[in-house]
């Protein structure tokens, strides 16, 4: 009787592939509906739902027909968290403007940073305080 080989899990559901996130993410980033990513597809809303919630799991030729629809490499959907995270800050340190914000806040205090960060996600809302 051979061993079963069965891979180890990993340690949180977030370190893993997480094709269900994947298409998340990146149908919001490019402001789509579910359904307006169905209608590209040509399969029911309700599968990407499905996909999204992890209650279905694309075949390959989904996973395919995925990536066409959101305009991205196939491989981008099947990334590990320590991939994607790689991919970001890559993004981030590649953008000279990003880069220097990034290497100022990381200069920054506890409190500091917590501030800054706050002004910066009341900005990008559009809610600006105005100083008196």
């Amino acid at each position: 009787m051979q061993p079963e080989l069965v891979a180890p899990a990993p340690e949180s559901a977030d370190e893993g592939i997480n094709v269900a996130r994947a298409v998340r993410e990146i149908r919001a980033s490019r402001s789509l509906s579910q359904r307006q990513l169905a209608e590209r597809m040509n399969v029911p809303r309700t599968y990407i739902s499905k996909i999204e919630n992890g209650k279905a799991v694309p075949t390959l030729g989904s996973l395919e027909r995925l990536a066409t629809a959101l305009a991205v490499d196939i491989c981008v959907l099947l990334r590990d968290a320590r991939s994607r995270k790689r991919a970001e800050i890559h993004a981030i340190t590649a953008d000279p403007f990003l880069a220097e914000i990034a290497s100022m806040v990381a200069k920054l205090d506890g409190l500091q940073r917590a501030m800054f960060l706050n002004h910066v996600r009341e900005m990008a809302s559009g809610r600006v305080r105005r100083m008196a």
